[in-house]
């Protein structure tokens, strides 16, 4: 197992990046504990699978260093980082069978028969597949042959890292909780470094102790589920994290307080001074409620959520959502809305306003 640091890295894929767009990859200083698990959200193309690749080294970063405890790794190749990889697809030797296939890294290495054996049935069992070793890889099913490649990354005792790259894509929906729940079962029986790459929120919040928020080649935030729900410390993360994502609102700011639809407003932070690009207010729509005195609201349209409600409104000229709890009472369409202090925001130019330090 390795404490992964990420000193001053970032990567392009040009031979002469001269503007920020020319970077798939901008500067970051990231340190990932022994034993952690940890995970890269976003969207497509945000640079998530770029980092995996140069942290397992597929791939050489154009500037910075990679290292596993103290050791710089950034110019060894895979084989000498000692990690497991686990893709989007299942790797699997088909005419093996699952018993040979989760042998098959250990037997590369010259391990002896008598530790082959027990190091399968034992992660055979923790991967639920002892019921199948004596079985073709090839009759398997997707999860199947997927939890074959986490055992693969699993039997060996010399893994600095396991590292998965989007695993859960060709799952069926309905196994999909089974195999999340399996990865956290497995890292709190283990404890081995784990990193997984999603554009899942569900899966990254349920697995990682803490998850890495990515943007455009950029880290927008790092922290735990909560941190990143109660206090979103940029606007994209507010909207990437929740469903429905928080609601942002453009406002003036008058002595460091936002003013929206007229009204001054009470918030967790406060503004020094009004930024020249743009002025917000982030507020989830949990913390907007319907009250008797507040802003001027209209109802314009209520979708059935199940436990809740999701009631679009317009307020201000601009559209917001607001989470109601199932059989509360919904005006039909004027009403009133109230933000809850201390979960409504200022941001400028995108990040919270005041925040004490950049990720």
């Amino acid at each position: 197992m390795a404490r992964i640091t990420l000193s001053q890295l970032r990567h392009s894929y040009m031979a002469n990046p001269v503007d920020e767009a020319d970077w798939a990859l901008k500067q970051l200083d990231l340190q990932w504990d022994d034993g952690g698990a940890y995970a890269l959200l976003g969207p497509s193309g945000c640079g998530k699978t770029t980092l995996l690749n140069i942290i397992s080294g597929l791939l050489e970063p154009s500037h910075g260093r990679i290292l596993f405890n103290d050791e710089d790794v950034t110019h060894l190749p895979p084989e000498q980082r000692h990690i497991a990889q686990v893709f989007q697809f299942p790797v699997v030797y088909d005419t093996m069978t699952v018993y040979d296939n989760l042998a098959f890294p250990l037997r590369n290495r010259g391990v002896p028969e008598s530790e082959v054996d027990k190091r399968v049935t034992e992660i055979a069992a923790m991967t639920d597949l002892t019921a199948m070793l004596k079985k073709r890889a090839a009759g398997l099913t997707a999860d199947g042959k997927q939890k074959i490649s986490l055992g693969r990354g699993l039997v060996r005792t010399d893994v600095n890292a396991i590292l998965f790259d989007e695993p859960l894509t060709v799952i069926d929906p309905h196994l999909k909780f089974q195999l999340r729940s399996k990865l956290k079962e497995l890292h709190q029986r283990v404890s081995r470094t784990m990193i997984y790459v999603t554009h899942d929120q569900t899966e990254a919040l349920t697995f990682a102790d803490k998850v890495v928020v990515m943007n455009v080649g950029e880290v927008v935030q790092i922290g735990t589920p909560e941190e990143l729900f109660d206090e979103p410390q940029h606007t994209f993360v507010g909207h990437f994290i929740g469903s429905p994502g928080m609601n942002v609102l453009p406002c003036d700011i008058d002595h460091g307080q936002a003013v929206f639809a007229g009204q001054r407003l009470e918030t967790a932070n406060k503004a020094a001074q009004a930024s020249q690009n743009s002025n917000e207010i982030g507020v989830r729509p949990e913390h907007v409620r319907f009250s008797s005195t507040g802003l001027d609201a209209r109802v314009v349209k209520v979708s059935d959520a199940g436990r809740f409600n999701i009631v679009e409104a317009e307020c201000g000229g601009h559209s917001l959502k607001v989470l109601v709890k199932e059989g509360a009472e919904i005006p039909s369409e004027t009403a009133k809305l109230e933000f809850i202090p201390e979960s409504t925001r200022i941001y400028q130019d995108g990040w919270l306003a005041g925040r004490r330090s950049a990720p």
